[in-house]
């Protein structure tokens, strides 16, 4: 499982079962039961509302890695399993990682498990964020729906974050890869360790 620590706004907009799992209408490709968390465990998640289309950004705890899902219609959220993959796939393809790191990250996705615990230092980090694309959109007068998702994950990625507690700059991009690298012991069809 991917613990997932959501903003109050963005928790509200969830349809969640208990224990926190959403609540999908299409079949899910995770086990009913609970999973232990993966390598890829630990994001926060935030609702922005950018020229009138809800969008959620998330951003990894340990690396500060961002996903950006832009426009999602109400019915999306149920689904959000399924466009957190997608959206952290297709960035971390974006990024340059070869196939070895993208075959060790698809093993370690996992169903997301939301709550409304958060660490303001990933907030402040996720607000910065959240700040560029707004500044981006302004700027270059480009609609929400012109963008790639992917890319613009990319680019934040790829730009030094300050994080609590660590005395240097953490590269989004760069702590991604080197985390995923770092676990080449994990069980390649499970991604929880040996086999």
């Amino acid at each position: 499982m991917i613990q997932l620590h959501c903003t109050k706004k963005l928790f509200e907009k969830l349809p969640l079962r208990d224990g926190g799992r959403l609540k999908n209408k299409k079949p899910n490709l995770y086990p009913a039961n609970d999973v232990p968390e993966t390598l890829l465990s630990g994001w926060h998640a935030n609702l922005l509302i950018l020229q009138r289309r809800q969008c959620v950004l998330f951003v990894h705890d340990a690396t500060r890695f961002p996903v950006f899902v832009p426009a999602l219609k109400k019915s999306d959220f149920a689904e959000l399993d399924f466009w957190f993959s997608d959206g952290f796939m297709n960035t971390l393809l974006k990024t340059g990682v070869d196939e070895a790191l993208m075959d060790r990250a698809h093993s370690a996705l996992g169903p997301l498990v939301c709550d409304t615990i958060c660490d303001r230092s990933v907030q402040g980090t996720m607000n910065q964020m959240a700040q560029s694309i707004e500044h981006m959109l302004w700027y270059d007068n480009v609609s929400i729906l012109d963008i790639a998702p992917n890319r613009t994950g990319a680019w934040l990625a790829d730009r030094p974050c300050l994080a609590k507690g660590v005395k240097r700059c953490i590269w989004p991009m760069q702590a991604m890869h080197e985390l995923l690298d770092s676990h080449t012991d994990m069980h390649p069809s499970t991604g929880y360790g040996p086999g």
